[in-house]
């Protein structure tokens, strides 16, 4: 570990010195509601990072992924990404954090885009996942510009749409449009809330598929004329509950996956649609008596490293096909839906390096490597923009994003900019 240099110290009082600038800035990103779904005030929250990026010398272009999931006119899935050159050529060092964030949800007792900072926090849907992140790079930057004028090389500071949606309509975009190209960007840093001493590497895989059942409508005092295929699914759920969550229990990964729970391959059943439709707005009648000639359920598998996608989904065929084979009329379709497959960084690439040391040098110690349960945009920097050498890091505990009165420590912000800075500095040296 690297004892800290006078660069560092320059690097760290500069921060500290932009503390309530910090603060100020998580606010007024909170404060944007850009929830997704259906992806509301992505341009208002880019031209809004544009309009500060650019007092600091950034070029800024906003880019908009027409035509990709969910973008609409009503809903327009913008992404801006501003570019910093020094004065000297170099590698360029990326820092990428999602705008969206998901639904406030009950149970909240402050205002979700009130951006309240009290008792060392800052409280507000996407405080921890990951607009207290995007602000720390975004002080980080400039601070490292404050001090290191005549830096060589670039950053680079986006801001994506969708990665609460798959990020399609964000990272996914870019990288099919050279964003990410190693030619152009060499590090890449994703400042999602994984713990200020953490360096996250990667992520399980992830398939979800929908499974529907048939069946046969008929009057419902007279159901054995008909064929329930919402009793079907009672058997597939029944197969899934004794046969494949004892399998997947037994799958250990070596990936460092956190929490512990996570390091066995899982399986969640996202949702359950039988029989008739919901009732429309303003009925609270009665349903009608039928048998469902419908089921559907959409699940949600997470993988390891060491599984092949497709025996993960040879597992699940296998109980349709076996329940096709024993069970009479039982008959299904089943369609996918979204997979991605694992990702992890080498522990020896150069961006891991650097910022393990500049986490020792700002907190005294060493950090810990993790895997993410859930996979995030590093999936599509990886394997459409083949660019491996990216993480994530940043502030914030990751058991709060999602939750109820969702918060970030003032202090975590801070010391997450130290470190962001000072891998700046070792990335993009002076002239």
């Amino acid at each position: 570990m690297t004892e800290p240099s006078a660069l560092d110290t320059l690097l760290t009082a500069e921060i500290d010195a932009r503390r309530d600038d910090l603060v100020r800035l998580t606010q007024d990103l909170i404060r944007f509601p850009t929830l997704n779904p259906p992806g509301k005030g992505y341009r208002e929250i880019c031209e809004f990072l544009g309009e500060r990026l650019a007092r600091s010398g950034f070029a800024i272009e906003y880019v908009r992924a027409a035509g990709s999931p969910g973008d609409s006119d009503r809903y327009p899935r913008w992404n801006v990404v501003a570019r910093r050159e020094g004065s000297a050529p170099g590698e360029c060092v990326h820092f990428n954090s999602h705008t969206d964030v998901v639904e406030v949800g009950h149970g909240w007792t402050v205002d979700p885009f009130g951006g309240e900072a009290k008792d060392g926090r800052v409280y507000g849907r996407g405080a921890c996942d990951m607009k207290g992140g995007l602000a720390a790079s975004i002080v980080a930057a400039e601070a490292f510009l404050a001090v290191c004028p005549d830096f060589c090389g670039a950053i680079e500071i986006s801001g994506t749409a969708d990665e609460e949606s798959g990020g399609y309509g964000g990272v996914a975009h870019l990288a099919e449009h050279g964003y990410f190209d190693p030619a152009r960007v060499q590090h890449v840093i994703i400042p999602e809330p994984l713990n200020k001493d953490r360096i996250c590497l990667g992520h399980r895989g992830v398939w979800w598929a929908e499974i529907e059942t048939h069946g046969r409508i008929a009057h419902g005092s007279m159901p054995f004329l008909g064929d329930s295929a919402i009793r079907h699914m009672g058997a597939v759920l029944h197969q899934i509950e004794e046969v494949l969550y004892p399998r997947l229990a037994l799958k250990r990964t070596e990936m460092p996956v956190v929490p512990e729970g996570a390091r066995q391959s899982t399986l969640n059943i996202n949702s359950v649609h039988g029989g008739e439709r919901e009732p429309e707005d303003g009925y609270d009648g009665l349903p009608a008596p039928c048998v469902a000639d419908r089921c559907r359920i959409i699940i949600d598998r997470r993988y390891l490293i060491e599984e092949d996608l497709a025996e993960v989904k040879a597992e699940v065929a296998a109980i349709l096909d076996g329940l096709a084979d024993t069970r009479a009329g039982f008959s299904y379709e089943i369609r996918d839906l979204f997979e991605v497959i694992p990702s992890m960084t080498d522990r020896d690439a150069p961006i891991v390096r650097t910022v393990a040391d500049a986490i020792g040098r700002v907190l005294g110690h060493g950090p810990d490597y993790v895997v993410s349960p859930g996979t995030y945009d590093q999936k599509h920097i990886d394997r459409i923009g083949r660019l491996k050498n990216c993480i994530a890091y940043g502030p914030g505990i990751l058991d709060l994003a999602h939750q109820p009165d969702e918060w970030v420590g003032i202090d975590d912000m801070v010391d997450s900019s130290k470190v962001m800075a000072l891998s700046l500095a070792a990335l993009l040296p002076r002239r």
